[in-house]
């Protein structure tokens, strides 16, 4: 078979429209690859009322330790209106050097290129003295339910371990080797609810106005900052994302007023001490106003991936493809490393993110082949006790 190279596995997979949580052949697609290769591979599905059923693919060749895991998504989020779109998002067309189309950054690109380097890996050096294992999901752009931490779940049940992972989603701000993430910051959402008394304006002792009791509780939660930060993570931060009266009537006092937030917190927190702390706030500054205070669940912890000789061997592939050292953040969102962290040290590290999501999403051919090369030579290392 001859071994696909990662711009053609790209552009098949970014032909399958995968929008979240349809899989439109894509899983298939690279089961075909990865069995081909010698890979034993399972198609595992997974349902939970009131989200969608969602298919994802585990993949491992060898059965002994070191494990290396590379992970990734094929779900794409959707792409809007076509028409403002150069070309079809789900043809993969080339043009002015790129691989255009839905999916080419977020992360069909990473996804390939991990694969074709591993393919490229077992042609010129047989199997490893250890293993290599792919855990792919169509449910990161979702609700994230019935994707990847479940299977984690599956996979750890049946036994299998892994010692490091490499997450390929595009962490590069500018140019590739720009930046590897060792960590991420965790998320968590709230909601502050207000009930006052509806009343003339003329006659405001006869009501009780939210609005500014909502004024004062969320300028008392960013009052201070909840911390000054940590070696490896800047200051957890609190945006208030809306204020809601729901009033088109401007002689009229509201009865509800409404505050919507969310914390991005380093590692100084967990999701209870963080509420613990708005909870401290909102109380000391509710001066007798009847606030309700919720929280939305969340999985999404901080975690971080100590640097050394794990983190050093990626970093010096990098360097060596790019001429950059990158540099090791926790910024930005979350991702499912969120997941994988409980189960083996993970990085991130893929393509040049400038167009995710966006209308005309596409990523350089030539960013595409060094990324494979970067994969390839730090597969070279970590086998060979680098």
């Amino acid at each position: 078979m001859t071994t696909p190279d990662a711009l053609s596995l790209v552009r098949d997979l970014i032909r399958c429209p995968s929008v979240t949580p349809a899989d439109a052949g894509a899983l298939g697609l690279i089961e075909r690859v990865l069995a081909g290769a010698g890979f034993e591979t399972h198609r595992v599905v997974f349902r939970q009322e009131g989200y969608p059923d969602t298919d994802n693919l585990y993949a491992r060749l060898g059965s002994q330790a070191p494990c290396l895991l590379f992970a990734g998504h094929t779900d794409v989020v959707p792409p809007g209106d076509t028409d403002q779109w150069r070309f079809d998002p789900f043809s993969a067309e080339i043009a002015d050097g790129m691989v255009w189309g839905r999916g080419a950054v977020d992360m069909k690109g990473g996804l390939a290129c991990s694969i074709a380097a591993v393919l490229g890996y077992l042609e010129a050096h047989g199997r490893p003295a250890g293993s290599i294992a792919f855990l792919i999901t169509g449910d990161e752009e979702g609700p994230a339910v019935n994707g990847t931490v479940k299977l984690l779940e599956w996979a750890h049940a049946r036994g299998e371990r892994f010692d490091h992972c490499i997450l390929g989603e595009p962490t590069n701000p500018d140019a590739l080797g720009d930046m590897i993430k060792i960590g991420r910051r965790g998320s968590l959402s709230g909601a502050i609810v207000v009930d006052g008394k509806q009343a003339h304006v003329g006659y405001p002792h006869l009501g009780d106005n939210p609005v500014h009791h909502i004024v004062r509780l969320v300028t008392a939660l960013k009052a201070s900052p909840l911390d000054s930060g940590t070696p490896h993570f800047d200051p957890s931060n609190l945006e208030v994302t809306s204020i809601d009266v729901g009033n088109t009537t401007v002689n009229v006092i509201p009865a509800r007023a409404r505050a919507q937030f969310n914390i991005r917190f380093n590692d100084l927190w967990t999701p209870e001490t963080v509420a613990d702390e708005v909870r401290r706030r909102i109380d000391a500054a509710a001066q007798g106003a009847r606030v309700t205070l919720n929280f939305q669940p969340t999985n999404a912890l901080a975690f971080l991936t100590q640097p050394g000789p794990f983190v050093e061997a990626l970093s010096a592939a990098v360097e060596a493809e790019t001429g950059r050292r990158p540099a090791l953040s926790t910024t930005g969102g979350t991702s499912d490393a969120r997941f994988i962290c409980k189960y083996a040290p993970v990085l991130e590290f893929g393509l040049v993110g400038q167009t995710m999501h966006a209308v005309d999403e596409r990523s350089s051919i030539a960013e595409i082949e060094t990324l494979e090369r970067i994969y390839r030579r730090a597969l070279t290392a970590y086998f060979a006790g680098g």
